[in-house]
């Protein structure tokens, strides 16, 4: 069937735009993530906020490690941009190609961008797991990308993949909170004007994504904190604590661990960090994600 050129200009222009908000926002990035990271240990925590992570980096003069793992972290996002989105408008393509549709229906529209993004996070787990890796490492002390690909074995490579599967639906239930709250408005709207024709504005638009994605956010976040703790780095213990990291960092055993020590709470430590992430990268990828534009889901982001 060849390249598909629209396809490769839709999932450039989201690659470019990834790498600009991925960029401004990594020290924030950064401190979500140690933040997230942190399990509490006999009754005590080093984070008790995010401020606390920053303060950290002031304090002993790492202010640059705010940044260590930022090409990781660029190329994580690029790459998982680029396919998603090339991904997803040749999905759409080929449907309405082999349908003979002129339209897609939201339901296969939310399966179409769950396939992108599956396939996306099978071919980008690798880079997931070690910009985690390398953002959770003490300051200053981060490795580079060739070490912290091959300091494990090559399981431990797609250390949260199953997590990072079950979140591709996040997009999906950002588009489904967000394409009902614009029904909704829109049928209000339609309601209190004269039959004209009601859109939505572009700060309406905005707004309503930012408040669809924060529920997604919120809906699937303990899966988002429990991949974290998954695939942060191990702290410098003797190797035989070493040796148990696989039983220690298996999805059961990181549920039972933060419930035991952090309760109920614990699986949403850092939530309004992400959400606050989350919202300035939203705005920083904002463009024409209108009412007609909003089917590609926005940025393919799972957490």
């Amino acid at each position: 069937m060849g390249v598909d050129l629209e396809s490769l200009s839709e999932a450039t222009s989201g690659a470019i735009g990834s790498l600009l908000s991925t960029t401004i926002l990594y020290p924030l990035d950064t401190c979500k993530t140690k933040y997230q990271a942190e399990a509490r240990a006999h009754g005590q925590q080093k984070y008790r906020n995010l401020s606390d992570v920053l303060w950290e980096a002031i304090s002993t003069r790492q202010v640059l490690s705010l940044y260590q793992g930022l090409g990781t972290k660029n190329l994580q996002s690029f790459i998982s941009q680029f396919i998603y989105f090339y991904g997803y408008s040749y999905f759409k393509r080929l449907y309405l190609e082999k349908s003979g549709s002129k339209k897609i229906g939201t339901n296969a529209n939310l399966i179409i961008a769950a396939a992108a993004g599956v396939c996306t996070s099978f071919i980008t787990q690798p880079l997931d797991t070690a910009s985690s890796r390398m953002q959770t490492s003490a300051f200053g002390k981060s490795k580079g990308l060739w070490e912290t690909l091959t300091e494990g074995s090559y399981s431990d490579l797609f250390d949260g993949l199953g997590i990072s599967l079950l979140l591709t639906s996040n997009p999906a239930i950002q588009y489904t909170v967000f394409d009902q709250l614009k029904l909704k408005l829109l049928k209000t709207n339609q309601n209190n004007s004269e039959k004209t024709a009601v859109t939505l504005s572009a700060f309406t638009a905005f707004f309503l994504g930012a408040l669809s994605k924060s529920i997604a956010t919120i809906l699937t976040y303990p899966a988002i904190r429990c991949k974290v703790v998954i695939q942060a780095a191990d702290s410098d213990d003797d190797e035989a604590d070493k040796a148990q990291r696989k039983s220690r960092k298996t999805l059961s055993a990181v549920i039972r661990a933060i419930w035991k020590k952090e309760g109920i709470l614990g699986f949403f430590k850092g939530l309004h960090a992400q959400i606050l992430k989350t919202v300035l990268s939203s705005a920083f990828l904002f463009d024409d994600q209108g009412e007609n534009n909003h089917n590609h889901l926005g940025s393919y982001t799972r957490d």
